[in-house]
This record gives C-alpha cells, sequence and structure tokens, in this order.
C-alpha cells in the first residue's frame, strides 16, 4: 500500500491493481489534484476521469495502453473536477461512462444506483449511493488485494474537511452516508479519496468526520443564538474564527449547509432558506419544566 502525497504526472500503483493517476489541477479546494483510479489487471475501470485536460487524458489512455483494456468509466459526481474528461477518455477508448445522473453538461451511458455492480474480469466495484457533497454522489467499494477498498470521490479526501454545496448539497445527508460507512460490512479497510492520498484507517477518519461536523453544528447553532438574528456571513466570523479570513467564503457554504441542517430539525429559521446571504434566526431555546 502506498500512502505518499499524490502528484500530479506519472501514475503510481498505490494498491496491487490500482494505479492513480493525479491530474495537473491542483488548488484550494482540489488539494494536491484530482485523483483518477484505474481499477484491474487486464479489464480496467476508471473511476473519476477527472477534468478536460488533454495531458491528463494521454497519461490516463498511455497507462490504460499498458495494463489492458479500459471497459468502463464511472463517475462517483459530475463536479467539473472529476467528470468532463469522461467524454474524451470515451471516444478515445470506447469505454462507456456510468454514473447516477445526467447533469452539469455530463453524458451517461448507463445509469447507476445503489447496490449496483460494474464487474469485468477481476474488477467488481459496487455502486454506494452517498448524498451529502452533492445529491448524486456516488462511492464505490470494492475487494482488491485483501483490502476492502472505497473508492469516495469528494465524500472523503485526504487532508481536509469536505465543503457541502447547497442547495443540492445537504448536511443532513452528508452525516447520514458518512455514518452509514460505519456499518457496512464488510468493512472498509483502506479509502482511496478523490483528493489526497490512500488513508489507511477509514473508521477513524470517518469518526473524525462526524465528531467534527457535530462540533461545527453546534458551534453555528450557539452563534446564531448569541447573535439574535444573522447572515451566513456573520455566522461564519463567530465560528470560523480558527480559519484565514481569506477562506471564509468556502466557509460559508458549511455554514449555511449547518443553518439549512439545523432548520430541518426545528432549531433554525429563515425565509430564505436557499439563498447563501438569506436572514436567519434561532428557535426559542427549549425550557426545563
Amino acid at each position: 500500500m502506498n500512502l505518499a502525497p499524490p502528484r500530479p504526472g506519472s501514475p503510481v500503483e498505490v494498491l496491487p491493481g490500482v494505479l492513480r493517476i493525479t491530474a495537473p489541477n491542483p488548488s484550494l479546494m482540489t488539494g494536491p489534484g484530482t485523483n483518477t483510479y484505474l481499477v484491474g489487471t487486464r479489464a480496467l475501470v476508471a473511476v473519476d476521469p477527472g477534468p478536460d485536460d488533454a495531458l491528463h487524458v494521454e497519461s490516463i489512455t498511455e497507462a490504460v495502453r499498458g495494463r489492458g483494456e479500459l471497459q468502463a468509466v464511472v463517475l462517483t459526481h459530475t463536479h467539473p473536477d472529476h467528470a468532463p474528461a469522461a467524454d474524451a477518455l470515451s471516444r478515445l477508448t470506447g469505454a462507456p461512462v456510468l454514473g447516477y445522473e445526467e447533469r452539469d453538461g455530463i453524458r451517461l451511458d448507463l445509469l447507476l444506483r445503489e447496490g449496483d455492480t460494474v464487474g469485468f474480469g477481476d474488477v467488481a466495484l459496487t455502486a454506494l449511493h452517498t448524498p451529502g457533497h452533492v445529491g448524486n454522489h456516488l462511492c464505490f467499494a470494492a475487494a482488491v488485494d485483501g483490502e476492502r477498498v472505497l473508492f469516495s470521490g469528494d465524500h472523503i479526501m485526504g487532508g481536509s474537511t469536505v465543503v457541502i454545496l447547497p442547495p443540492d448539497g445537504d448536511m443532513g445527508a452528508y452525516l447520514s452516508s458518512l455514518e452509514r460507512l460505519l456499518s457496512l460490512d464488510p468493512a472498509i479497510t483502506v479509502i482511496a479519496p478523490g483528493h489526497g492520498p490512500l488513508l489507511d484507517t477509514p473508521r477513524a477518519v470517518v469518526e473524525g468526520y462526524v465528531a467534527h461536523r457535530r462540533v461545527r453544528e453546534a458551534a453555528v447553532l450557539d452563534a446564531l443564538r448569541r447573535l439574535g438574528s444573522a447572515k451566513v456571513e456573520d455566522v461564519v466570523r463567530e465560528v470560523y474564527t480558527d480559519v484565514p479570513v481569506d477562506l471564509h467564503p468556502v466557509a460559508a457554504y458549511s455554514v449555511w449547509a449547518h443553518l439549512r441542517k439545523l432548520r430541518q430539525d426545528g432549531a433554525a429559521f429563515s425565509d430564505e432558506p436557499d439563498v447563501i446571504d438569506g436572514s436567519w434566526r434561532s428557535a426559542p431555546a427549549a425550557t426545563q419544566p
């Protein structure tokens, strides 16, 4: 198992039968870049082809030629850093494109749903519908060389937390999708994220994600109660004192997502929950008898 941080450029075999090719799109949101995985030894499946970047597509096709034949391209979701290269890769190899939903300009040859299996030769990827980051997000579970691998897309990332993007992104759904990973049978033993290195302590990682979100949610509610009435940006300033100010615009999406979940729980209210600059107020705190 290769736990080294990914670098754009040469393919790296992170597990026997799993090749990681990192796109040259490093940024605040993508970390070192988007990871494309080629799974299999001769019959291959590409997980997340990445951005429509000619050099990245060439790296993928060269890696395919060196290992076997591409049978399918599967998408965790349709964001521009994960999916647009699917069309070029499909045209060059003839492989069909599979995912949860056609949108964001992405064409699919086959729709995948919870429990569907993409299997060729020694490859068998099982789709898990994991809404939260966005509604059309899938993870893929596979048995690889004695490991139970989760290809997690943007559900879990190496080195950072995940931004939830309302109104399609849903914090309540995200927490539920995280918690279901803890009860998978067989259990996940390694996570291959869409950004960052392999994660070899998956239970600790998932539990850490859930705990982090619970702490943030409590802080958001506490700030809203102190402020009385507030906009997302006001809550961000109160809660994200540990985050540089230049990251506050990104944090605003997570605060908005937490506020929308608190609204679902009856703890916060807004007349404009579907716009990020709407006003929010807290519910009266419960009184003890």
